[in-house]
């Protein structure tokens, strides 16, 4: 790292900073992970040419459209289509059976970034006669991630990957079948496109997005501090309907949380969870 570009963990220049963010453009950041945000904002500094945190959150406030930038440093925006197939392949065995005795289902994605997930949901429903019925909220605090995830557009050189993904989490076709090539990369089928809904939503300072039977969540409680953990987990309950299941990263659990005992584990290898 430039040398000239320091950071100390907590100090008065990174709290005035979150705090400035937070009045500034509705974005609550102060109690996301620490170390997550120190490594994320060093990236920034060295991106931006600024040597400290005090320069930063000056141009911040000067320079609006800056913003968007420095959101793809404090947020992640890229995943990979059925990513962790442990947790599709339990999705499609196992809750995809108690998902068929709904006459119409709603799935919320919190977290969503370019939409790979959506879409890997979107896919496993299609082929489980269960998309027609089916409603997938997708959310995120990044309006550029959601522009992206929104078109459906991904590069070529990631389909081998998302194509050996899909097969391990028990794909029945060829991932080929659900795009086609375009824009110089894939082109998510416009079927799947119609399922899901893309909105912007902060698990920070927003509520209850919708009574869903599948809220997924994954890998971003891990950036987040024991308090905004507890809100989040609160916010994701409030949104499932009786006997939902609720999904969460390999890293991730609801032992030792204050909601865990409203949980029964269904899966502990893919992280799976449904409400009591």
């Amino acid at each position: 790292m430039d040398p000239e570009v320091k950071i100390e963990p907590r100090d008065a220049e990174l709290t005035s900073l979150l705090d400035a963010i937070y009045h500034a453009y509705h974005y609550d950041f102060r109690s996301y992970s620490e170390a997550s945000l120190l490594r994320r904002l060093r990236n920034a500094l060295l991106y931006f040419k600024v040597p400290s945190l005090s320069r930063l959150q000056d141009k911040l406030l000067h320079e609006p459209a800056m913003f968007t930038e420095l959101l793809r440093f404090l947020t992640v925006q890229v995943s990979d289509m059925f990513r962790d197939p442990v947790y599709f392949k339990a999705l499609r065995e196992t809750i995809v059976p108690y998902l068929r005795t709904y006459a119409s289902l709603k799935l919320w994605v919190a977290g969503c970034a370019t939409g790979e997930e959506a879409y890997s949901l979107a896919i496993m429903l299609e082929e489980e006669g269960l998309l027609d019925r089916s409603m997938i909220y997708a959310t995120d605090i990044n309006p550029e991630a959601l522009r992206v995830a929104q078109e459906g557009v991904f590069e070529t050189d990631r389909l081998v990957r998302f194509s050996e993904n899909y097969r391990l989490s028990g794909g029945k076709k060829s991932l080929s079948d659900y795009y086609a090539a375009a824009y110089g990369g894939a082109v998510m089928d416009r079927r799947l496109k119609k399922a899901i809904v893309f909105s912007d939503h902060s698990l920070a300072t927003d509520h209850a997005f919708a009574e869903a039977q599948l809220v997924s969540c994954r890998n971003v409680l891990i950036y987040f501090q024991r308090d905004l953990q507890e809100r989040a987990l609160t916010v994701l309950t409030a949104s499932l309907c009786r006997k939902g299941f609720l999904g969460l990263g390999s890293k991730e659990t609801l032992r030792f949380t204050t909601l865990a005992a409203r949980y029964q584990e269904c899966d502990p290898e893919a992280r799976i969870y449904q409400l009591l």
